[in-house]
């Protein structure tokens, strides 16, 4: 004869979720191998209808934002109030489901390749994953019927845990999509300091004459960074062209060179700011405020210039109508600085005569290459930009005698090889050097081993391996360094960071 504690027992087993239970383990099964069964994404030829779904993500994803924050007020009510409401299985089951699909789409916009392979792009993917396991997880411990009070303390632990975890992925895709230092852009410094980040300093052409501003750095640069920049930048480079850099910008993206020194007709941005604004292919786009014609003219005159990174306006040809243009400028807001390139502590006590001399004659086989840091120094800033993959470990060799004067140098996408970088052991003040996808090996880091004052080294798509960047912890002042496409691994980079705690490493998944 069947008791009724009987009957109890077999009706709560019959009724155990084992459908919910099953497909909520396969689902995140299926997400945490999700990257590793696609692959990196193809930005070169990638789907329209993968980018075409992609942008349904920043949609979706402030649905399980919403339903999480009010599950999670629920539960602190419950817990300090005599209210007691009781957030129901439905509601947590749309939450769940709302996080898988705005992973999923979201992982449709990171293949598309919309955005710059850093490593807070894949923080922000695996954290959107993990957040979508924990909601599945969630939705499993609700469904079961368990012990009231083990119910209850499991259920609470996973609902708090999954909404940390969301927390965590926001944060970062709001950086991936504003910038790190969006929140506290405008924060007074002792603020910004309390949190980690540098005070601001005004920098702004106002506080020099216009003959002694640097054309690029004082008046170009902060016109980008108004207009262009929050859409070309580390993390989020759209058309894989970021603006960000003067190198960065001058190498343009998927469509070519950003900006043709010597011709502003044939520079990309100024013919993408100059075609109709209802042109799909305009910019800035329409959701963004477009740039004023006395800026695009000042870009425009600075191009047709040559788009020298160190001129002041006093070396170049300014005519009344450039000057106008500049005195329109907007200069409330402090210019946004690449600090990868800022080059500090530099004495300024000008070139001597036969460096000049020397900086002169190079200048034929380095036409726009080889320039002064400023007007008052004698350190050397050197860019291939014009010669790229003409610019072999003979050709570099002509640079020999000016070397030891050099704080800057982008040798990216040329044909030097570790011979070249051998030469740089006399650049003794070099502070950051550009080698991303050259010839290089581990070899070369023997040589940057010994540049002590070195803060910023590209290695993207380099030979490079483990055994060549534990050489880098003699560096003491490095601040950066981009291992993107090398074979460099997890293990050596973690015990770099421990050599050199202050050392930020950029390295695509």
């Amino acid at each position: 004869m069947t008791t009724e504690t009987d009957q109890k027992s077999c009706c709560k087993t019959c009724c155990r979720p084992w459908g919910i239970t099953i497909f909520g383990l396969l689902i995140i099964a299926f997400l945490i191998a999700m990257p590793f069964i696609a692959g990196e994404p193809d930005a070169e030829n990638p789907s329209d209808l993968i980018n075409f779904l992609g942008r349904f993500h920043p949609v979706i994803l402030h649905l399980p934002i919403g339903i999480f924050s009010l599950i999670i007020l629920q539960e602190i009510l419950a817990m300090f109030t005599r209210y007691k409401p009781q957030p129901g299985l439905i509601a947590i089951f749309v939450g769940a489901a709302s996080a898988v699909a705005a992973v999923l789409f979201g992982f449709m916009l990171y293949m598309g390749g919309t955005y710059e392979m850093s490593e807070l792009l894949g923080d922000h993917l695996w954290g959107g994953i993990f957040f979508a396991c924990a909601a599945v997880l969630t939705l499993i411990v609700k469904a079961w019927p368990l012990q009231e009070k083990i119910s209850n303390v499991l259920y609470r632990v996973m609902i708090f845990g999954s909404v940390g975890i969301m927390t965590y992925a926001s944060h970062d895709g709001a950086s991936i999509t504003h910038g790190e230092d969006y929140l506290v852009e405008y924060a007074p410094n002792p603020i910004r300091e309390l949190l980690g980040h540098e005070p601001r300093v005004k920098t702004g052409p106002s506080d020099k004459p216009l003959e002694e501003q640097v054309v690029y750095a004082d008046i170009v640069q902060p016109i980008l960074n108004k207009r262009c920049v929050e859409c070309h930048k580390e993390g989020k480079s759209k058309g894989k062209f970021r603006m960000d850099t003067y190198e960065l910008l001058v190498k343009g993206g998927k469509e070519g060179e950003g900006i043709v020194p010597g011709d502003a007709v044939k520079s990309k941005i100024i013919y993408r700011c100059e075609l109709p604004e209802d042109d799909d292919e305009h910019m800035p786009p329409e959701s963004k405020t477009d740039i004023e014609d006395h800026e695009l003219a000042i870009i425009k005159w600075w191009i047709s210039a040559g788009a020298d990174p160190a001129k002041t306006v006093a070396q170049l040809e300014i005519t009344a109508e450039v000057r106008d243009a500049i005195s329109k400028l907007d200069r409330s807001v402090d210019p946004i600085v690449d600090k990868s390139t800022s080059i500090t502590e530099t004495k300024p006590v000008g070139p001597s005569n036969d460096l000049a001399k020397s900086v002169a004659s190079l200048s034929k086989d380095f036409p726009g290459g080889l320039t002064f840091e400023s007007q008052a120094s004698s350190g050397l800033t050197f860019t291939s930009v014009s010669l790229r993959s003409k610019l072999d470990d003979q050709v570099f060799a002509k640079l020999q005698p000016v070397l030891p004067s050099m704080v800057a140098m982008d040798l990216s996408s040329t044909s030097i090889t570790d011979a070249s970088v051998k030469l740089l052991a006399s650049a003794k003040d070099l502070r950051m050097i550009r080698l991303s996808e050259t010839k290089i090996s581990d070899a070369a880091l023997d040589t940057l081993a010994g540049l002590k004052n070195l803060e910023s080294v590209n290695l993207y798509g380099t030979r490079v391996t483990d055994a060549g960047v534990e050489k880098l912890k003699s560096l003491p002042k490095l601040k950066r360094l981009y291992l993107w496409q090398t074979d460099v691994s997890e293990g050596a980079i973690g015990k770099l960071k421990e050599a050199l705690p202050g050392l930020e490493i950029i390295k695509g998944i």
